[in-house]
């Protein structure tokens, strides 16, 4: 029977015995770690070994390693990386040096991440952020330049994959423009549509063939009243149409304040819309068996898509740490 369509947090550095047996039961199709999660190397290594032995399979498990003010895995036990902002800083300047930045950088963290047996990151944030927009994005994007994004997010992705690491674009089809942030209510983007299409929508289809993509919980007015996650419509017209995106549509966290209603609501609603996998993240038992509730095992392209994501972290190059980290911290002490 194949796994069901979740990704699932938990609650501590320690997996309990009632999340054992609960992961054994329900089987989820991967997993996503956050800072409780994360103490020291040899734990974070423990603990996904024990994620995996649940479920009876080399499942991916997920991270938000960006870099800036968002990673988990943090000093004194991980080195602690730029904002896509500052390679976007030095692409300005420098275009090739831009590429390299961040090629080291995002190969350097799926080395971090790999050795601990963490194999899919949450990473690279192609959101094109607007000024009059809320801070949530704000440095997190590579730039205010299409062109400059695109170019950035190839470095950061081959960065990701020779590391042996899968990578998920986010958070399709844009949340540059987005006036609130979506973990405490649902923004309402009022642009039209060719203006999204001619601008937002742009770095998504450069990355249409990408193995994974995460939503925005936001609504965009022309064209619909309802969350794009949650949105049939949004889920074909957008981002399958008009983006054209072929791979793998993960949920952002069920558990923010955009979405409403009970989790299991939540969940039927995801799938339902065209989510291929739904993301909850609280890590408390009692959320993840409501998300179990409404979900139901991968199936058919969903389940290929899946099967896609998982290849893309089955391979990786050596990495000569010593030299790349003197290249890398060269390039960035560099830029004032």
């Amino acid at each position: 029977m194949s796994p069901l369509s979740v990704i699932l947090g938990l609650s501590g550095p320690i997996l309990t015995e009632s999340e054992r047996a609960f992961f054994r039961d329900a089987d989820p199709w991967a997993f996503i770690l956050f800072g409780r999660n994360i103490e020291t190397p040899q734990q974070v290594q423990k603990l996904c070994a024990q994620l995996r032995e649940c479920v009876g399979r080399d499942c991916l498990i997920f991270v938000d390693q960006e870099g800036g003010r968002v990673q988990r895995l943090k000093s004194p036990h991980w080195p602690t990386y730029p904002a896509a902002s500052r390679f976007g800083e030095l692409y300005s300047v420098e275009p090739a040096k831009g590429r390299r930045a961040a090629f080291l950088s995002y190969r350097l963290i799926a080395e971090d991440l790999r050795q601990l047996g963490i194999t899919a990151d949450c990473a690279p944030v192609l959101d094109l952020p607007q000024p009059e927009a809320d801070p949530i994005i704000s440095d997190r994007a590579f730039s205010t330049q299409i062109d400059a994004i695109i170019d950035m997010a190839h470095s950061c992705m081959a960065g990701l994959m020779m590391g042996g690491v899968a990578p998920v674009i986010k958070h399709i089809p844009g949340h540059g423009r987005a006036e609130v942030d979506s973990h405490k209510a649902l923004p309402k983007i009022s642009t039209d549509l060719k203006t999204l299409k001619d601008t937002d929508f742009l770095p998504f289809q450069a990355f249409k063939n990408a193995p994974m993509a995460m939503t925005a919980h936001a609504v965009y007015l022309a064209h619909s009243k309802t969350a794009v996650t949650v949105s049939k419509k949004g889920m074909k017209e957008l981002i399958r149409d008009a983006i054209g995106f072929e791979g793998l549509v993960m949920s952002d966290d069920l558990d923010m304040k955009a979405l409403t209603g009970g989790l299991t609501h939540k969940t039927e609603r995801a799938l339902a819309a065209g989510c291929d996998v739904a993301l909850q993240c609280s890590g408390k038992l009692k959320d993840m068996v409501e998300v179990a509730k409404g979900a139901a095992p991968l199936e058919g392209e969903a389940y290929r898509r899946a099967i896609i994501a998982e290849n893309c972290a089955d391979s990786l190059t050596k990495l000569d740490r010593q030299s790349a980290e003197a290249e890398f911290n060269d390039l960035m002490g560099n830029l004032s």
